[in-house]
């Protein structure tokens, strides 16, 4: 019991560090953004400002409009339940729509924009080469389908927001009721009690499977 309290405490403590170093993260980035808005206005001639934003901290191989979104591999279950990944998932930008293999996508080429993942919850569905650059920062992608038990989607939507680096949405087409992604990794869950699902968070919000570990989950887009 006393583990378990432990175990606990720890985890809480965990997801305030993060919260309160995302929230410094975005307190930068905003006075950076005007700090550089203020540099290109002090610099103008002529005609107005046209402002292309990266939106990543990847800088290898990354392209815009290009790549065909392909990926070879297959899954592995694990004996946590946990299905792994083994093959190549690309990381190019892309701005068309990206043929994943699996639904939801646990990697590949994805939107130069990432979606907020900050516990974010959405109501409807959203793009699935936005929330994959998510799991690139190191989100957990909590999805449910029209077979998922309301309570149940409530209660995880409460979880998602209490938890940094986490995001919810609907995915009509997905396999089972409920289901958690991580960059390379998914697994099916029964609902939020289900002990696997602060398991999967635990292991993967920020875990050792991210891309790019300390990206922002803010300043991407939202719905």
């Amino acid at each position: 019991m006393g583990s378990a309290k432990k175990s606990n405490a720890a985890r809480t403590a965990r997801i305030e560090e993060m919260r309160r170093a995302e929230q410094a993260r975005a307190r930068r980035n905003r006075v950076l953004t005007v700090a550089a808005s203020a540099v290109v206005v002090a610099g103008l001639v002529v005609g107005g400002v046209f402002l292309l934003r990266s939106q990543s901290d990847d800088d290898g191989g990354a392209t815009v409009g290009g790549g065909d979104g392909k990926q070879s591999g297959r899954f592995v279950t694990g004996d946590d339940g946990v299905k792994t990944w083994k093959g190549t998932l690309g990381r190019n930008h892309v701005t068309q729509a990206v043929d994943y293999p699996v639904r939801p996508p646990v990697g590949g080429d994805h939107n130069p924009v990432w979606m907020n993942c900050n516990g974010d919850v959405y109501d409807q569905e959203i793009r699935d080469t936005n929330a994959v650059h998510s799991l690139e920062h190191g989100a957990v992608w909590v999805t449910y389908n029209a077979a998922a038990d309301d309570a149940e989607v409530k209660a995880l939507a409460a979880k998602v927001r209490k938890t940094p680096y986490t995001l919810m949405s609907p995915v009509d087409d997905q396999k089972d009721p409920i289901m958690l992604s991580a960059w390379g990794h998914q697994r099916t869950v029964t609902g939020a009690d289900d002990p696997a699902v602060d398991a999967f968070l635990e292991k993967f919000v920020q875990g050792a499977q991210t891309p790019e570990p300390g990206a922002a989950c803010t300043g991407g887009i939202g719905r």
